[in-house]
């Protein structure tokens, strides 16, 4: 048996999304700054994907802006808000993904913020205290950057009520929200956010297809320049096939997304209980009893010899999990964020991730897998 337990790294395409691609690649290969018939049908699907992102989040068309990858959606907002809205102030966590964590230092490392990072729990929870007192020192143009929900451990920010104290204490608010989009409903006129990005092989579409939201009352100028595509914002001939695949991945994610939750939760209890009841000194990381991402499931075992290895002998099984997070797996380098929240503890740490196709049997044949490795 084949097991992939990990789709918070990346998710396998949908055949519907597959099959919409497929149409684009074979009939629009006109470029979408052509003016003759092909162009304009090409440029034709590209504003129909826009208006599904936009009608999905409740913002308004202008407002989407295509990129290749969130790493790059999150690189445009940071910096460019920096350099262009005059943030000399981030406020952060350490837990953050690499693509904001790394550019903020980048950006500190140049001296052009001052970096700040968020105190945190073991369970990966900001305070909201510490940020409005940071908040209220007001001494500089600040942005606050937090992602949605962690994609390590699962722990979901108060993004509401993060987005309240930023608006009060007039701070620009950056959201990397990869991980929710898709799983929990996101409703811009609802919550004020001024830099939101999200990508498409999250969400059982293609890779290298993604998006920045950005609202029209914090503008900033391209990132990437050399031509008049995405309304002057982002230069470079528009990968069409992917942003439709974008597009109806995330359609087909809010249609699906209480069925698919369902499905998605009835296998990871499933699976967390068969730990539970199997394993002494097993822990879960993050937080699991308010509101989490509930394609997560991060268990810490207890450091022995032969749990040592054990994400390299789940693989020779045919178990596809991760060791932390897909950034550090393959490497001898340990997880940041588990060192944020659990600093020099020895567990072993198996991020086990789940999509609404893994079945009850899969979760089975991973804890007999464990059951022979670890006994």
């Amino acid at each position: 048996m084949q097991v992939y337990f990990d789709n918070a790294a990346t998710t396998a395409l949908e055949d519907e999304v597959l099959k919409e691609m497929t149409a684009v690649l074979k009939e629009e290969y006109g470029n979408p700054s052509s003016i003759h018939g092909k162009g304009r049908s090409a440029r034709a699907r590209i504003e129909k994907a826009r208006r599904t992102i936009a009608n999905g989040l409740n913002a308004s068309l202008g407002e989407i802006f295509f990129t290749s990858s969130a790493t790059e959606s999150n690189n445009m907002a940071l910096r460019q808000a920096v350099h262009h809205l005059e943030v000399t102030r981030i406020i952060s966590a350490p837990t953050e993904h690499h693509c904001v964590l790394n550019t903020i230092l980048d950006l500190s490392n140049q001296k052009k913020i001052e970096a700040i990072f968020l105190s945190l729990d073991e369970n990966g929870n900001i305070s909201l205290e510490e940020l409005t007192a940071l908040l209220q020192q007001n001494r500089q143009t600040t942005l606050v950057s937090l992602m949605y929900g962690n994609n390590e451990i699962g722990t979901i920010h108060p993004i509401p009520e993060i987005s309240k104290l930023c608006r009060e204490h007039q701070a620009y608010f950056h959201c990397d929200a990869v991980q929710v989009l898709g799983k929990f409903p996101v409703d811009l006129q609802k919550i004020s956010i001024d830099f939101l990005s999200g990508t498409a092989h999250k969400l059982y579409g293609p890779k290298g297809a993604a998006f920045l939201y950005m609202n029209e009352n914090a503008l900033i100028p391209p990132f990437i320049t050399g031509g008049a595509q995405e309304r002057n914002m982002r230069a470079g001939t528009e990968n069409i096939y992917g942003i439709v695949g974008l597009a109806k991945a995330f359609e087909l994610s809010i249609k699906d997304m209480e069925i698919r939750k369902d499905k998605i939760i009835r296998v990871r209890d499933y699976m967390k209980k068969s730990i539970e009841s199997t394993f002494e000194l097993v822990t879960f990381n993050g937080e699991q009893t308010k509101d989490h991402l509930y394609h997560i499931l991060s268990v810490a075992f207890p450091y022995s010899a032969k749990n040592e290895m054990l994400i390299y002998n789940l693989d020779i099984k045919n178990i596809a999990a991760s060791a932390g997070s897909a950034c550090s797996s393959g490497t001898n380098k340990g997880s940041h964020v588990l060192e944020a929240i659990k600093p020099n503890d020895p567990s072993i740490t198996i991020r086990f991730s789940f999509s609404h196709k893994n079945t009850i049997e899969e979760v089975d044949y991973v804890m007999e897998t464990l059951k022979e490795i670890l006994d």
